[in-house]
C-alpha cells in the first residue's frame, strides 16, 4: 500500500493510505508510563526528528485476557497484553483529503482492566469513509490507573484520556480534523469514562459531544471504598501501599495479584455507606471520587450543571447482561436461592427486586429473572438516571437487535452494538461471532449512519430525554417512545 506521511507536534509519522482512507497506527500520545513515569501525570512524549513508522498497531497496556466459553471475543478484546513501553498511543483512520473534518475519539472498554485500540471490531476505516476522522486510544489499566495510590495523582486512566484529548485538539488538523468539533465516545468502561469526562473540571472544553454505549456515571467509588482495593493489593504482593511500594513489582507481579483479587473469594468489601456495590463484582478497579479529577461523585456534579455544555447520546443494550451469563449456561441453570445471594452482595433490597422481575413466578426460570435484573440494575437504569440528570441536551437509544447466536439466547447482549457502530460485522460473522451468521447489513448501515451524522453536526431522528418525558429510540425498530419505569426504578433509594 502506498505510504503517506505527516507531521505532528512530536514529530513526522509514516502511515499507509488505501482506499481513500489514510491509517496511523500507534501514535504515542503521551510519554511512556515506565520507570518514574509509571505513576506520574501524562505528558506529551518526547519529540523525534525522524520519520517514525506508523503502519503496524502499538502496544497495550499490561492485561490478562482469559478464555471465553462458546464465543470468540477476540475481536471485541483483542489478543491480550501487546508489550512495549509505549502504550499510551493512538489509531487513527482519516479521509485521503478534506478539511476541518468531525473527529471522533474511541475511548475501549474491558472492566479497567483489559482492552485495547486493534481489536478488529474497532478499525475506522467505515467512519472515515464517511468523512469523520477516528481515533482510537489506549490508556492505563487496573493499578496503574484506577487504584488509588498514596503520592500518585488521582485516576491515572482517565488522567491519560484527558491527555488524549489535548493531543487531538493540537494534532486534528494534521489528518484534516476540526478541532473544534470533536465528539468523545465508547463502550462500556469507556462509556462509563466518557460519563466521567463530561463533568470533569480537567476534560472541560476539550469535546463538543458525547457518546455513552453501555455507560453511565455510577460506576465510581468513593475514594474511602477504593482505598480497600489498595490495602489489599499492597497485602497480595508484599509491599507498603505508597507509590515507591507499588513501584518496586514489575506488571507481571501486579498482574498476579489483580487476578487474585478479582476472584470472588478473594475477601474484600467493596460496598459503599448505603451497602452497595455499583459494578456488581464485574470489576474491583473503578475510577474514584474525591480528587482533581472527580472532586465529587458524577451525579452530584451534573446536579450542579457540569456538562451541560456537551451534547449527549447514551443507551444501552436491551438485555446487556447476557453476554456474562449466556455462553456460561449460568443463565439456564441458577437457581433461586443463589441468585438471592448473588445479588444481595451489591444491593440490599435483592428480594424485592428479583420478585419484580418474575424470580419466584410460575414459567421464568430463576437465572433469567436474575440476568434481566441485572441488565437494569448495572446498565440499563444508571443510564437513564445519568440521562435525566444531565442538564444539557441529551437523548437516549436502546439497542434491540436479538443476535440468533447460541441458539438464540444471546440475543442484544453487552457490546452488541460495537460492530453495528463501527461497521465492522465480517469480524465477527461465523459460527463463534457474537452476531451470528447473516447479521443485518443495513440495520449496521442505519446505526453507523446515526452516530456520523451526531458528530457531524448533532443531528438525531428523536426528540430529547427528560425525566418527564423519557423518549428512549429503539435502533431496530427505528422509532422512539417514552419508555415505562423499570420494575427496579420504585426499589432503588
Amino acid at each position: 500500500m502506498p505510504e503517506v506521511h505527516v507531521t505532528i507536534d512530536s514529530g513526522p509519522v509514516r502511515g499507509v493510505s488505501a482506499n481513500g482512507v489514510r491509517t496511523f497506527l500507534g501514535v504515542p500520545y503521551a510519554a511512556a508510563p515506565v520507570g518514574d513515569s509509571r505513576f506520574a501525570a501524562p505528558v506529551p512524549p518526547a519529540s523525534w526528528t525522524e520519520l517514525r513508522d506508523a503502519t503496524h498497531p502499538g502496544a497495550s497496556a499490561p492485561q490478562i485476557i482469559k478464555d471465553f466459553p462458546a464465543l470468540d471475543i477476540t475481536p471485541l478484546v483483542g489478543v491480550g497484553w501487546q508489550r512495549g513501553d509505549d502504550y499510551l498511543n493512538a489509531n487513527i483512520w482519516a479521509p485521503a483529503s478534506g478539511e476541518r473534518l468531525p473527529v471522533m475519539i474511541f475511548i475501549h472498554g474491558g472492566a479497567f482492566v483489559l482492552g485495547g485500540n486493534s481489536p478488529a471490531v474497532q478499525d475506522g476505516t467505515a467512519f472515515a469513509r464517511s468523512g469523520v476522522v477516528l481515533v482510537s486510544i489506549t490508556y492505563r489499566l487496573g493499578v496503574d490507573g484506577f487504584m488509588p495510590v498514596p503520592g500518585a495523582p488521582d485516576n491515572l486512566g482517565l488522567r491519560d484520556q484527558i491527555e488524549a484529548l489535548k493531543w487531538v485538539r493540537r494534532n486534528a488538523a494534521a489528518f484534516g480534523g476540526d478541532p473544534d468539533n470533536v465528539t468523545v465516545f465508547g463502550e462500556s468502561a469507556g462509556a462509563m469514562s466518557v460519563a466521567n469526562l463530561i463533568v470533569s473540571p480537567l476534560a472541560k472544553g476539550l469535546f463538543r459531544r458525547a457518546i455513552i454505549e453501555s455507560g453511565h456515571g455510577d460506576l465510581v467509588r468513593p475514594k474511602a471504598v477504593a482505598e480497600r482495593v489498595t490495602a489489599k493489593m499492597a497485602k497480595l504482593l508484599k509491599i507498603r501501599p505508597t507509590k515507591e511500594g507499588f513501584a518496586s513489582v514489575s506488571q507481571d507481579q501486579t498482574l498476579i495479584a489483580l487476578e487474585k483479587i478479582s476472584q470472588p473469594t478473594a475477601g474484600i468489601d467493596l460496598r459503599d455507606e448505603k451497602k452497595r456495590e455499583p459494578a456488581f463484582g464485574l470489576s474491583r478497579f473503578l475510577p474514584w471520587s474525591g480528587g482533581e479529577v472527580l472532586p465529587e461523585h458524577p451525579m452530584a456534579l451534573l446536579a450542579k450543571g457540569a456538562g451541560k455544555e456537551v451534547e449527549v447520546l447514551i443507551g444501552s443494550n436491551a438485555e446487556e447482561m447476557n453476554l456474562y451469563f449466556v455462553p456460561t449456561g449460568v443463565r439456564e441453570k441458577l437457581p433461586g436461592f443463589l441468585a438471592g445471594m448473588l445479588v444481595k452482595k451489591s444491593e440490599p433490597n435483592a428480594g424485592k427486586i428479583l420478585k419484580a422481575y418474575g424470580l419466584g413466578k410460575k414459567g421464568v426460570k430463576p437465572g433469567h429473572a436474575f440476568t434481566a435484573a441485572l441488565s437494569d440494575l448495572v446498565f440499563r437504569h444508571p443510564a437513564r438516571r445519568y440521562a435525566a440528570a444531565h442538564q444539557g441536551r441529551t437523548h437516549v437509544y436502546e439497542f434491540d437487535w436479538r443476535s440468533p447466536a447460541l441458539n438464540g439466547r444471546l440475543g442484544a447482549a453487552h457490546g452488541m452494538e460495537l460492530p453495528f457502530v463501527f461497521n465492522t460485522l465480517a469480524c465477527v460473522t461465523g459460527p463463534k461471532g457474537i452476531v451470528g451468521e447473516n447479521p443485518p447489513q443495513a440495520l449496521a448501515d442505519r446505526v453507523h449512519g446515526i452516530w456520523v451524522a451526531f458528530a457531524k453536526t448533532g443531528a438525531l431522528p428523536w426528540p430529547e430525554y427528560s425525566a418527564a418525558d423519557p423518549q428512549v429510540y429503539r435502533l431496530e425498530a427505528g422509532m422512539s417512545a417514552a419508555e415505562p419505569p423499570m420494575p427496579c426504578a420504585a426499589l432503588l433509594d
